[in-house]
Order: C-alpha cells, then sequence, then structure tokens
C-alpha cells in the first residue's frame, strides 16, 4: 500500500475534525499533519512569504507521501481557511517552484468533510475534485462525517471503513 497523509486544515487542533482523523490514523496507520501547527502565509504575488513553513512541508509531502487526503470542517459551505491558504499556496508550484510541483503528477487525493450533521451542500468537494484535475493528481473520492454527542456515530465508522477500503483499491489501480 502506498503512504498516506492526512492534512488536517482545522482551527481546533482536538475539535470534532480532528476526532475524526485521529480515528482514522490509529485505526489506519495514517500519518497526520495538522496546519493549525504550520506559519503558512497566504499567496502573494512578490513571494515575499518564501520563509514560511509552506514549501518545506510541501517538499515533504511530495517526497515522502503518495496520498494527500484533505480533512476539513465545513465552515460556511466551504473548505476552512486554514486549508484555503495551502490550497493557495499550491500556486507557488505552479510559478516559481515548479519542479516540485511537476512531482504532484500521478500522486492521489481525497477529501474527508466534517460538520455538526449529515447535511453537506452538493458541490462542497469540487474545489478539491478540479486542483487534483489541474494538477495531474488521481481523486479518489471523499466522505463526509459528523459527531452524534461528542462521538463517531456506528453509520459514520461504517462510511469511514467503505472510504478508506475504497481509497486503498483506488490506490492499487493508480500505482
Amino acid at each position: 500500500m502506498s503512504k498516506t497523509v492526512i492534512i488536517q486544515g482545522s482551527s481546533r487542533s482536538n475539535g470534532d475534525t480532528g476526532k475524526i482523523v485521529n480515528y482514522m490514523a490509529r485505526k489506519y496507520g495514517f500519518d497526520v499533519i495538522d496546519l493549525k501547527s504550520k506559519t503558512i502565509g497566504h499567496f502573494d504575488y512578490h513571494y515575499k512569504n518564501q520563509d514560511d513553513d509552506f514549501m518545506g512541508l510541501i517538499t515533504d509531502i511530495i517526497d515522502r507521501y503518495d496520498t494527500l487526503i484533505f480533512a476539513t470542517p465545513v465552515y460556511w459551505y466551504s473548505m476552512s481557511g486554514l486549508l484555503k491558504v495551502f490550497f493557495d499556496r499550491i500556486s507557488d508550484l505552479l510559478h516559481i517552484h515548479r519542479e516540485t510541483g511537476r512531482k504532484m503528477r500521478g500522486k492521489n487525493m481525497a477529501l474527508i468533510s466534517c460538520s455538526n450533521a449529515d447535511d453537506l451542500k452538493a458541490g462542497f468537494n469540487m474545489p478539491f475534485y478540479e486542483s487534483a484535475h489541474y494538477l495531474g493528481m488521481n481523486y479518489l473520492g471523499d466522505i463526509h462525517t459528523f459527531l452524534v454527542n461528542n462521538r463517531i456515530d456506528r453509520k459514520v465508522l461504517r462510511r469511514i471503513d467503505a472510504f478508506v477500503k475504497s481509497v486503498e483499491e483506488q490506490q492499487s489501480h493508480s500505482v
């Protein structure tokens, strides 16, 4: 199986999204990167933030992992601001770090969203799907999760297991 990392973009490291991520990391042995613990500036056309954590982090991710699973809470019907900034900074790989950016081709991407109910609006996954396509990555799918009374519900656990099985099956076909 290829090496998988969950990149968590939540304002609360141990919130609902974090609980889902921690469950998956423990059960399936996925590595986790918590964007909350990094200093990543907004995209800048003059590249004034080259000394922040982004380039070291994305280079490490590209070198170590075949599959990137992005995990985000649903904030105002969209991905979190932390994760959006990370996605915006991928533009650095298209302009000034092209060799590093080309290494994204052929890698896999998937998405975990989390909110307080099973009510994800259609189209939430579009930025992830389209970004994967644009970068030459394989989009392996997405899953929406939620907690009930501060716990992961059995329905959600089954959904997670089916999602991971699907991701693993697709990984074996994309290698």
